[in-house]
């Protein structure tokens, strides 16, 4: 019988297994007195790739969070804001477990250190699948081709046996150009149908 088209499923984990809420650390940092309207104002004010890319640890990345406020800021709470902005998707973690049982299942991620270890802990998501690679491990964010390329080396992924799964589409952009499939998440359901498009048992 010949192997399925489909050996190899990758996920990202951001809006795919996990839904983020930005507004409590968002209303923390205004109340003391930084300019923080949105996410996006505050991942460029603090040059969140540095920390994603493991150029800069979870510390110094706080420590650049922290100076954004006008007030004095305790560690501490920071810390639990930055990591408590996350709700599973348990369906599509229940999914990724399913598949793994025929196919091999890998995660990645553009993701620090702190997020990580607390997507493990809390959530066990370290615990889903063969293997993950996050963005600070890597030295390099999707949709920079690199990211792929060491996912390829690492897990021993052929492209056209390969199906990724990210809510971006440039990141699905970046992985079809690398000869991949890609199916850009929107919610479980479409997910579930598009794999099952591709010949993936689900």
């Amino acid at each position: 019988m010949p192997p399925p088209a489909i050996s190899n499923i990758v996920f990202d984990i951001g809006w795919v297994f996990v839904r983020l809420n930005y507004r409590p650390l968002l209303e923390f940092l205004g109340a003391r007195g930084a300019h923080a309207p949105d996410m996006a104002t505050v991942t460029a004010a603090i040059a969140l790739e540095e920390h994603e890319c493991g150029r800069e640890h979870g510390g110094e990345m706080l420590a650049r969070l922290a100076a954004l406020a006008t007030e004095p800021v305790a560690h501490a709470e920071l810390h639990a804001r930055w990591v408590g902005m996350f709700e599973l998707d348990t369906a599509m973690v229940a999914l990724a477990h399913r598949l793994s049982e025929e196919h091999r299942v890998y995660l990645l991620s553009n993701i620090g250190d702190l997020h990580w270890a607390h997507l493990s802990r809390e959530f066990g998501l370290h615990g889903i699948g063969h293997g993950a690679l996050p963005s600070y491990l890597a030295g390099v964010m999707k949709p920079e081709a690199g990211i792929y390329a060491e996912a390829e080396r690492r897990f021993a992924l052929t492209p056209a046996h390969t199906v990724f799964v990210d809510d971006r589409d440039e990141n699905i952009a970046a992985a079809r150009a690398r000869g991949w499939h890609g199916i850009v998440h929107q919610d479980y359901a479409g997910t579930r149908a598009a794999l099952r498009a591709l010949g993936v048992a689900c």
